[in-house]
């Protein structure tokens, strides 16, 4: 990165400008991102962002539709996390019920989550590899996710948006194979994450295009509203999952994964040190899965008493939360989304200015940024 004054300099220098736009269809934008990028030479002066292209009014289709049904609405936002997405809004229904869910539905729901965590993670680095010119861990990555898509598709009916989480548990229980098929992913899984290190990881041209790249200190990425592993890459401890623990995650044995270089290589190893550590809450819970129900009994209509009531869970890419405002009808009255995605964008500028427009795609990258759930 140059000094702030080289950039200035830059700024005032009397040289033309070089404009371009990246995206709205630009494979490394990772959706309908537009990116309006100033150049001189090959050095990024500013970067604006332009959303909306994918915009379909989700929070405004949630106030038209039941407690049951808005749920589902939220897959098609952040949709490598849509099974954390339906939790979050059932969730908040269920605090305006002051419902309580079967131990069983809990345990199925943090298996599903963190399944979604790793197949989220896998496709990421994937892609991340793909964007700095590395075809192999494509495949692998795709790979491994492949294996938790048919584990959901059994159980699910559905292999990306799941519309699992219903208010007071979970829609269906597990398939009978559920367990079996998750030991067997969780073994060839372990014996495969050290690929993912001789690949990436350990490899001096990936790591020339990662360290000390897109730098974000704490404070700043604190004021922000990171959250996720961009945030964690930078020291900042945010996971819900440790502060405000739902669904019998007070019980799971995990750490917190954090970084303290807040670069690209830094929020890389975030994300693949969280793989190991959704393996080890899927192994403390896969054998001791409760019997009973999986899912509580509610009335065929739902309605919530008139109030405010706030859920937040910890997807893929960080905090998601889910506001809703109830006047006691059918129908939410407000529902407002705090999504991650929104909140890490943008810090895009603060991280690409003085970069090479090369390093731009490498923090995009580790942003790991999901565009319907930005625009939604």
């Amino acid at each position: 990165m140059r000094p702030n004054e080289e950039i200035e300099e830059l700024l005032e220098s009397k040289e033309e400008d070089f404009v371009i736009n990246i995206g709205p269809q630009h494979p490394s934008t990772h959706g309908v991102l537009h990116l309006k990028v100033k150049l001189q030479g090959e050095t990024v002066l500013d970067v604006q962002p332009h959303l909306g292209y994918i915009h379909r009014s989700i929070e405004k289709m949630c106030e038209a539709s039941t407690y049951r049904n808005f749920i589902y609405l939220t897959s098609r936002m952040d949709y490598l996390s849509a099974h954390m997405n339906n939790q979050a809004c059932s969730m908040a229904v269920e605090q305006g019920m002051a419902l309580a869910i079967p131990e069983r539905a809990k345990v199925i729901r943090i298996l599903m989550s963190e399944l979604t965590r790793i197949a989220s993670h896998t496709l990421w680095w994937g892609a991340l590899g793909l964007d700095l010119g590395a075809t192999t861990p494509f495949f692998i990555g795709f790979r491994d996710r492949e294996e938790i898509m048919d584990i959901f598709e059994e159980s699910c009916g559905a292999r990306l948006t799941m519309n699992y989480n219903v208010p007071g548990g979970v829609m269906y229980d597990i398939h009978p194979n559920f367990q079996k098929r998750v030991h067997t992913f969780l073994v060839n899984f372990k014996k495969n994450l050290p690929e993912y290190d001789q690949l990436l990881t350990g490899n001096v041209i990936f790591q020339s295009r990662m360290k000390g790249v897109g730098v974000i200190s704490a404070e700043d990425a604190i004021s922000y509203g990171c959250t996720g592993p961009v945030a964690r890459g930078s020291g900042v401890s945010c996971d819900m999952r440790k502060w405000f623990p739902y669904d019998g995650y007070e019980g799971a044995k995990f750490d917190e994964i954090l970084e303290t270089g807040g670069d690209c290589f830094s929020r890389y190893m975030v994300r693949v040190r969280e793989m190991y550590e959704s393996v080890k809450i899927i192994e403390q819970y896969i054998d001791n899965i409760p019997e009973g129900d999986f899912q509580a009994k509610t009335k065929n209509v739902v309605k919530l008493p008139k109030g405010e009531f706030y859920s937040r869970v910890e997807t893929a890419r960080g905090e998601l939360g889910v506001y809703i405002i109830s006047d006691g009808s059918m129908k939410p009255y407000r529902v407002k989304f705090r999504s991650p995605n929104f909140s890490n964008l943008s810090a895009l500028k603060h991280m690409a200015v003085g970069g090479k427009i090369g390093d731009l795609v490498a923090i995009m990258a580790t942003l790991d940024l999901v565009i319907p759930d930005i625009d939604r």
